[in-house]
C-alpha cells in the first residue's frame, strides 16, 4: 500500500539516505541471514531489515488515530460516565404493565418459532428424510457451519400470508461462520411445498443477497428447489425485484469479488438450476442431486420418451459431461466437507482471534422485558435500556441537556465502539438538530450507529399561527436529520424497541433508509399511525373528516392487526424479531460481521467468473 518514497518521507528519511543503523546491521549480516531467512526469502536481508527499520520509524511517526489500539480505546472507555439504571418506584406501574405484555407476546413468538422449526410438518419431514434419503435443512447447516451459534434472518417470514402459510418462506437464510469466516447462507427447505419458490421466498433470498453485498460476505447456496410456484407467477417472475434479480445479483456479486459457492443437494428445476450454475464453484451429491430446466415428466409429455432423473441431469452427468458441477460427492456429509475445503481456498482471511475484554452491563438484561413499552404511554427513559446494553453501563452522552427527547452518545457493545441514537420522546426541533449533528460526527469518525427506535404516534395538527410556525421549524430540522442519516456512509443497525410510526421512523433509519440490519422486539408496532391513538377516520379532499363509529372500529382493528411485529416480520419488513434479553448478543454479532470487511484485501474487477 505504501511505496518506498512514501515510507521514507513518513519515517523522516530521504529516499537515498543511509539509515543510521546500517553499519551496525552490516556487521550482523551473517546472523540476520539465518534469523530472517523466512522474512527475506534469501534475498538481500540487509535491505529488507532497512525497510523494516523504516517501517518501524514510520509507525512511530504516524498519528495515533491511524495506528490505534482497541485495547487502549477500551481502557479509555472505562472512564465514560456510568448510567443510572435503577428502576424508581415512580416507574414501577408502567414497568409491570410492560412486563405482562412482554410475557404474552414472547409466548406467541415462541409458538410461531416452534412451528417454523418443524418445516413443512412431521409427514413432510419423514418423507424427505426417510423416503428421499435426504437430510433436513437444519441438519445440513450443522454439517456446513462451524460449531458456533449463527444469526438466523427473518425466521417468521411467510406466516399467515394471503396465499397461506409458507414456513420460513421455504428457505433458511442467515449468517454463520465457515472455517472462521462469516458467510451468508441460503438453504432451500424442500419439506415446505417441495422447495417450490413463492414470492416471499424470492424476497427473502434477495434480502440475504443484499446483506451479502452490503457487508461483503461470502455466500453459500444449498439448493433443493422445484422452481417457481406457477399459480403465483405474476408475483414472482416479471418485475425488477422478482426471481430474475437473484441471478443478476449473483453476477454482480462475482464482479465485486464476493465469492459464491453452491451445493446441489436435491432437485434443482427451472430457475432453481441457475443458482448453482452461476455460482463460482458447485458441488453435486450423487443419487439425490439433479439439475435440469425441465424434469422427466415434461420430457415424456413433449417427446413420449422416458428418461430417468439421473440420466437427464444427475451428478455423474454434470460432473463428467456438462461440467455444470465442479465437484462430485457421494454423500451429503462429503459434500459439506468439500464445500468447507473450497472456502478454505478462497484466500478469505478470518477475523483475528484476539481476546476482547469487556465489562458486562451493571444491570440485568432480563429487566428489558419490563422496559419494552406495550404502548407509547408506558415508555420509560431510554437510558434505562442503554444501561442494560452498553459495556459496564458506561455511556458518553452527547449534548445531554439539549434536545432531550433524543439521546445521543458513544458506548461500547462487547468491545465495539458505537454511536447511539435513541428516541426518548417526540422528535422536536432541537432534538432533530442534535441528531443531525451527531450522525455527521459518526460519519466523519467512521463509527457504526445504533438506532433505538420508539417514535411518537401521529401528533395533532397545529391550530394557531404560532403552532404552525413551530411545526414548520420542526419539519425543517427533521429534514436535516433525515438527510444526515441517509448520507452517513457508516454501518447502521436499527432496533425497533417500541413504535415505528410515520415519517419519524424514516428519520430513525427505518427499512426504507437501508440499515445494514433491522430487528424488532416482539412488542414493536410498525404502521403509518398508531391505531390506539386514532380518533377519526382520515378522508381525502374537503369531505367531512369524521367517519362513522363502525368505520372507525373496522379501521382500528385492521391497523391493530397489520402493525404487530409478527405481521411485519412475516412480510420481511425487517430482518427478524429478537427477544429483548438477546439484543446485546445480536448487536455484538452484527458488529463482528461488519468488522470482517476491514480484513479483506480486494482489487478492482469488472467482470464475473464465467463458467465453462
Amino acid at each position: 500500500m505504501w511505496n518506498n518514497v512514501a515510507s521514507c518521507a513518513l519515517g523522516r528519511l530521504s529516499h537515498n539516505a543511509t539509515p543510521p543503523l546500517l553499519p551496525a546491521l552490516q556487521t550482523l549480516n551473517s546472523v540476520s541471514e539465518r534469523k530472517y531467512k523466512g522474512f527475506c526469502h534469501g534475498e538481500q536481508p540487509i535491505r529488507e531489515l532497512c525497510i523494516h527499520y523504516k517501517w518501524k520509524r514510520m509507525h512511530d511517526m504516524l498519528p495515533r488515530r491511524l495506528v490505534s489500539d482497541r485495547t487502549k480505546y477500551r481502557q479509555y472507555a472505562k472512564k465514560y460516565p456510568v448510567l443510572d439504571g435503577r428502576i424508581l418506584s415512580v416507574y414501577r406501574h408502567a414497568f409491570e404493565e410492560n412486563l405482562r405484555n412482554s410475557e404474552a407476546v414472547i409466548k406467541r413468538y415462541s409458538e410461531l418459532l416452534e412451528m417454523v422449526h418443524k418445516g413443512g410438518g412431521e409427514d413432510a419431514v419423514l418423507r424427505h428424510t426417510q423416503r428421499n434419503k435426504k437430510l433436513f435443512v437444519r441438519e445440513r447447516l450443522k454439517l456446513l457451519l462451524d460449531d458456533e451459534s449463527f444469526l438466523e434472518l427473518s425466521p417468521l417470514a411467510g406466516l399467515n400470508l394471503p396465499y397461506g402459510d409458507v414456513p420460513a418462506a421455504g428457505c433458511l437464510t442467515g449468517i454463520g461462520k465457515i472455517c472462521g469466516v462469516w458467510c451468508v447462507f441460503m438453504a432451500n427447505d424442500a419439506t415446505v411445498k417441495g422447495g417450490t419458490i413463492y414470492p416471499i421466498g424470492v424476497k427473502k433470498q434477495l434480502r440475504a443477497q443484499e446483506i451479502a453485498m452490503q457487508n461483503r460476505l461470502l455466500s453459500v447456496y444449498l439448493v433443493d428447489s422445484g422452481g417457481a410456484f406457477l399459480p403465483l407467477q405474476s408475483e414472482l417472475f416479471p418485475d425488477k425485484s422478482h426471481g430474475g434479480r437473484i441471478f443478476y445479483n449473483e453476477a454482480r456479486m462475482s464482479a465485486m469479488r464476493i465469492p459464491q459457492v453452491a451445493v446441489v443437494c436435491g432437485s434443482c428445476v427451472a430457475g432453481g438450476a441457475y443458482v448453482p450454475t452461476m455460482a463460482e464453484e458447485a458441488v453435486i451429491i450423487d443419487k439425490i442431486g439433479t439439475l435440469f430446466l425441465a424434469g422427466p415428466p415434461l420430457v415424456k409429455a413433449a417427446t413420449g420418451e422416458y428418461v430417468s432423473p439421473e440420466d437427464l441431469g444427475g451428478a455423474k452427468l454434470h460432473s463428467e459431461v456438462s461440467g455444470c458441477s465442479d465437484h462430485f460427492a457421494s454423500s451429503e456429509k462429503e459434500a459439506y466437507e468439500c464445500i468447507r475445503n473450497v472456502i478454505s481456498t478462497l484466500n478469505y482471511d478470518p477475523l483475528p482471534e484476539e481476546v476482547t475484554e469487556h465489562d458486562s452491563p451493571l444491570y440485568s438484561c432480563d429487566e428489558l422485558l419490563g422496559l419494552a413499552p406495550w404502548d407509547y404511554r408506558c415508555t420509560l427513559p431510554v437510558q434505562l435500556i442503554l444501561s442494560r446494553l452498553m459495556d459496564g453501563s458506561r455511556f458518553q452522552e452527547f449534548k445531554a441537556n439539549y434536545g432531550t427527547t433524543l439521546v445521543t452518545g458513544f458506548g461500547h457493545v462487547e468491545g465495539h465502539l458505537v454511536g447511539v441514537v435513541a428516541n426518548n420522546g417526540e422528535l422536536t426541533h432541537d432534538a432533530s438538530l442534535k441528531g443531525s449533528h451527531f450522525v455527521q460526527l459518526c460519519g466523519h469518525r467512521s463509527i457504526p450507529i445504533l438506532f433505538f427506535q420508539n417514535t411518537a404516534p401521529h401528533t395533532a395538527e397545529p391550530t394557531s399561527i404560532s403552532q404552525a410556525e413551530a411545526h414548520s421549524k420542526r419539519l425543517k430540522a427533521q429534514a436535516s436529520m433525515m438527510g444526515a442519516v441517509a448520507c452517513a456512509a457508516v454501518p447502521k443497525i436499527t432496533i425497533v424497541i417500541g413504535g415505528s410510526y410515520g415519517s419519524e421512523s424514516y428519520i430513525m433509519c427505518g427499512r426504507s433508509f437501508s440499515p445494514n440490519f433491522l430487528f424488532l422486539w416482539p412488542n414493536a408496532r410498525v404502521a403509518l399511525v398508531d391505531p390506539r391513538h386514532l380518533s377519526t377516520v382520515p378522508r381525502a379532499g374537503n369531505s367531512d373528516c369524521t367517519g362513522g363509529e363502525t368505520e372507525l372500529k373496522h379501521l382500528k382493528e385492521k391497523l391493530e392487526e397489520e402493525s404487530s411485529a409478527f405481521y411485519s416480520s412475516a412480510r420481511l419488513w425487517d430482518d427478524g424479531v429478537i427477544l429483548p434479553q438477546n439484543t446485546r448478543k445480536v448487536i455484538a454479532q452484527c458488529l463482528e460481521i461488519l468488522d470482517q470487511q476491514k480484513y479483506q484485501v480486494t482489487s478492482p474487477c469488472q467482470y464475473p467468473v464465467i463458467r465453462m
